[in-house]
């Protein structure tokens, strides 16, 4: 299962996109909110509802977890303990991990992502702590752990994931039905 965790203020299309392109390469994918609500208000006003809160998440290897950007939803994760502990177990499972744009931050605060190949939102790389930043890179793949730049990567990022899920024909196929 893919989860995409919700904290407020979280950013829209990097939450949204990568989910759509999930959905349309039959991966399995849902929201899950931080906190007790399922409700979920992004950084512009666009309400989410969640599938599931992050407490029902019991995470597994086979699991990915993602970070959309947006400071709101970043600090949210950050300072939600119930979510912290999540993405901590899911690392130590051998879950996947992936961010965008200032995500990355919630893995770099757990130690997770130090010595790493990542992007990130440009001017963000001070929250990376040890992680290798590129600053060209739409979306950057290192082992299990995919990161995407910012707003305008988010298709980028949705096919980069299907891309390590169902590997790069299926994200082909996506892509031209996007016509991207």
């Amino acid at each position: 299962m893919v989860y995409i965790i919700l904290g407020q203020g979280f950013e829209e299309i990097e939450a949204v996109a990568p989910c759509d392109i999930l959905h349309r390469g039959n991966v399995p994918v849902c929201f899950a909110a931080v906190g007790n609500e399922k409700a979920v208000s992004g950084s512009h006003g666009i309400t989410v509802v969640a599938d599931v809160l992050v407490s029902d998440i019991t995470p597994s290897s086979g699991d990915i977890i993602v970070i959309p950007g947006g400071m709101g939803g970043v600090n949210s994760i950050k300072a939600d303990e119930t979510a912290m502990k999540m993405i901590s177990a899911a690392a130590k499972s051998g879950s996947g991990l992936a961010a965008i744009c200032a995500g990355p931050s919630v893995f770099a605060v757990l130690g997770l992502i130090d010595g790493k190949q990542i992007t990130c939102y440009p001017g963000c790389e001070n929250m990376m702590g040890k992680a290798i930043c590129s600053y060209d890179k739409s979306t950057v793949t290192d082992g299990k752990l995919i990161t995407g730049r910012a707003p305008g990567s988010a298709i980028d990022f949705g096919l980069a994931l299907l891309t390590h899920i169902k590997g790069s024909q299926c994200a082909e196929k996506i892509r031209m039905e996007l016509v991207y």
